[in-house]
């Protein structure tokens, strides 16, 4: 073999490697999002791993020039042996060697990753199930994608392909877009279609592209297209989902008390927007859960009447005495798909609700349907709370005689611990409401904490009597557990308890609508709270998870307006937030109002993000720098290394930074003649940077001249330099902080033109 044809070899083999480097960085990037659904871990490096053994298996292929069916067949034989090696050598002979027992086994494998990803909430434990399905995907993936890009020649197809993977994470636990991730995906997308074009392009085409500026120039396209992509789509208006909208089911309520599924997804959608009358917010219910047999709460099954029935909704259960005001709420539902329309406490009338069947359940006062969903829902509900003071609460029994037996009852075999601490925490109250507080405020002290993730990776994620248990000794939880525990123990202390599956109160928004400002309600605000029975006033709820809301009190007859009695206190307090069921607890809706229209005052001003975006911006505007500066050298060093071409582009590309043309058309000589006698570029160091292009042009060993040494880079850097001093300062710092060579390239179309001598 000549010199000629192994330097020509060599070249396609660094062709080749290069668009291997490519399709492995394309996988990388499409592999990350899954980081955002299974927790990272071992898994991740087995899928880079096998990807990189199953490329480096092709590429050696390729080497020996084998048809690209043995190709292939190479790649899956490593495949295969990585999968049963890492995953299934316990049936396999000496370890590599798949039997029957290995064939067995995969179906296994696959079953229970889709149950734990059907039945899981994400992030997902790394289990060994989910790593096989996983690595094994990218290692089949990869082998699609070598096949593609390399035998086939298809690269665009490849990229779908490698797209399309990375979305299904997205689709399966959606979350706020991943700007530096699709940043990465579109840059590995862009390096593999260039390298797959460079590997078929001969060494004079790619000369000849490089001096005309088309790679430049495709860089420049795909790199506006990344900026748009990421700055302009957050700003276009987002589609809201509606039934028929064929956007699919949004955010559901789990009437089940698996809320802890739910709240720990990564995706925090708003469901609904909701405004009242009212002087406080209220809680939103959904349904309630009253029986509790075999170790879980079940969702009330009472039947449902006819919204055009009289008296739907049945009686308010208050007695005379008690204080009953009538308010109106707006419900407009963004995003949930339930069957449970949310309502205010007790609902009397629903106005607005279409599309299906929809009845109201008197003795829980909900409304639900049989066959149609909330989504694209707007509709009013009339309600009518009881407020009865501090006195008649007090004087009033939590025994009532008008409920069902199901809110007494508790299994047989309920662990003594949870009476026991029942009556003790309650051990020095003389009522029944005293009794309540005094429970309440032992869940929301300092002894407790809330949690989404203690409970799962303390095994007792749910709400039956033995994870009730388990919670008075960890106490660690969230709502469901804090919930669960509050109506047993008051069932325990022979009260009638339920919980309530429903939504917070929201958060305040800038927007007013007949002077009622707007709360917006998110998917992390499901809710879940119990509700004691107390005769003669109805359904009273409170709120024991710690660090939600504040406790439900109630005003003692003499307490003035907006003011809350502690019942151990000696003088009136002022309630502090909008987001207790108690209905005296809550702050005048005022207040909200400013909040929301931000008239809250600071009392000072935190530096630390203002230095922060300092920071960022100065780090932002020395980028374009840092990169020139990076190339420069990357240059210099290939000069020196006998690299004439990156000599030349050296001086071609300080030239733009300062703003002199660099056309195609004009001639190495003639480009030189013109720095020397306008620009003030020296003529020596000019002459010698020529006399290399010139003989790396026309020799026959490429644009390589090993024999002009460190002249032609000293040559380069010294030219640089005088031009850089031959523009004004002004016009020197925008070289430097702003280089125009970045994004216009030598001989490009941007470079612009030779000027016109005079004859």
């Amino acid at each position: 073999m000549s010199s000629a044809e192994a330097a020509r070899s060599a070249r396609g083999r660094g062709g080749e490697r290069l668009l291997t480097i490519s399709i492995l960085a394309a996988l990388l990037a499409a592999l990350l999002p899954v980081v955002r659904v299974i927790d990272p871990g071992w898994w991740l490096i087995g899928a880079l791993l096998l990807a990189a053994m199953i490329l480096a298996a092709g590429y050696t292929a390729r080497r020996y020039r084998l048809p690209a069916v043995a190709v292939t067949l190479i790649e899956a034989a490593v495949w295969a042996v990585f999968m049963t090696l890492v995953f299934l050598r316990d049936t396999a002979l000496l370890w590599v060697i798949p039997t029957l027992d290995t064939f067995r086994a995969v179906p296994l494998l696959v079953e229970s990753a889709m149950e734990e990803i059907t039945v899981g909430a994400a992030p997902l434990e790394p289990t060994v199930p989910l790593a096989f399905m996983v690595v094994g995907a990218m290692g089949l993936l990869t082998i699609v994608v070598d096949h593609v890009v390399v035998t086939a020649r298809m690269p665009l197809l490849a990229s779908v392909g490698i797209v399309a993977v990375s979305l299904i994470p997205a689709i399966a636990a959606p979350s706020d877009v991943d700007v530096i991730g699709f940043v990465f995906l579109a840059i590995t997308i862009l390096f593999l279609i260039r390298s797959e074009t460079r590997s078929r392009e001969k060494p004079l085409e790619r000369e000849a592209e490089r001096t005309a500026g088309v790679p430049a120039t495709a860089l420049g396209i795909g790199a506006i297209a990344i900026v748009v992509a990421v700055v302009a789509t957050p700003v276009l208006p987002q589609p809201g989902a509606r039934a028929g909208s064929g956007l699919g089911p949004g955010p559901g309520i789990d009437a089940t008390l698996q809320l802890g599924d739910d709240l720990r997804r990564p995706q925090d959608a708003e469901v609904l927007r909701l405004r009242t009358d009212a002087p406080s917010v209220p809680y939103l219910r959904a349904t309630t859960l009253s029986r509790f047999e075999g170790g879980v709460w079940s969702p009330d099954r009472a039947q449902t009447i006819s919204l055009d029935a009289d008296r739907a909704f049945g009686a308010v259960d208050a007695e005379d005495d008690i204080r009953v005001t009538d308010y109106s709420a707006k419900v407009d539902i963004i995003n949930l798909d339930s069957p449970w329309a949310p309502v205010p406490y007790p609902a009397i009338d629903i106005d607005g609700l279409s599309a299906g069947l929809w009845g109201a359940v008197p003795y829980n006062h909900t409304v639900a349907s049989t066959n149609s969903s909330t989504q694209g829902q707007s509709y009013e509900v009339a309600y009518a709370p009881a407020r009865p003071s501090l006195e008649q609460v007090r004087a009033a029994s939590a025994v009532g005689s008008q409920v069902r037996d199901e809110t007494t009852e508790l299994p047989t075999d309920i662990p003594p611990v949870i009476g026991e601490l029942a009556l003790q925490m309650t051990a020095e109250a003389t009522t029944d409401y005293d009794r309540l507080t005094a429970l309440q405020r032992w869940f929301r002290g300092g002894e407790f904490k809330y949690s989404l993730d203690a409970p799962v990776e303390e095994g007792f994620d749910g709400s039956g009597a033995e994870a009730v248990a388990r919670f008075l000794d960890v106490r660690e939880g969230y709502c469901v557990h804090f919930a669960s525990a509050f109506a047993l123990m008051a069932r325990t202390l022979h009260m009638p308890s339920r919980i309530v599956v429903g939504y917070l109160p929201g958060t305040p928004t800038t927007q007013s609508i007949d002077g009622q400002p707007v709360f917006s309600v998110y998917s992390s605000q499901l809710h879940a709270w119990p509700e004691v029975y107390f005769e003669g006033i109805g359904w009273i709820p409170f709120e024991p998870t710690s660090g939600l809301g504040v406790p439900t009190t109630f005003s003692s007859e003499a307490a003035l307006p907006g003011q809350t009695i502690d019942p151990d206190a000696a003088t009136p307090q002022s309630s502090a937030t909008p987001t207790a069921p108690g209905d005296q607890a809550q702050i005048d809706l005022e207040e909200q109002r400013q909040n929301a229209a931000g008239g809250a005052s600071r009392n000072g001003l935190d530096p630390l993000p203002i230095l922060g975006v300092v920071a960022a911006v100065i780090v932002l505007l020395s980028l374009p720098f840092l990169i020139r500066e990076l190339r420069r050298r990357q240059q210099d060093a290939a000069a020196r290394g006998g690299d004439a071409a990156a000599a030349w582009q050296s001086v071609q590309e300080a030239a733009i930074d300062v703003g002199i043309p660099a056309p195609a058309s004009e001639s190495p000589r003639a480009f030189a003649r013109r720095l020397v006698e306008q620009h003030g570029a020296p003529a020596s160091e000019m002459n010698t940077v020529v006399l290399a292009i010139e003989r790396a042009s026309y020799s026959r060993a490429g644009n390589r001249s090993q024999w002009m040494g460190d002249a032609a880079a000293d040559a380069a850097s010294s030219v640089r330099v005088a031009l850089l001093a031959s523009v004004p300062p002004s016009r020197r710092i925008l070289a430097l902080l702003a280089p125009r060579s970045l994004i216009i390239r030598p001989g490009s179309v941007y470079a612009g033109s030779a000027p016109v001598r005079a004859r």
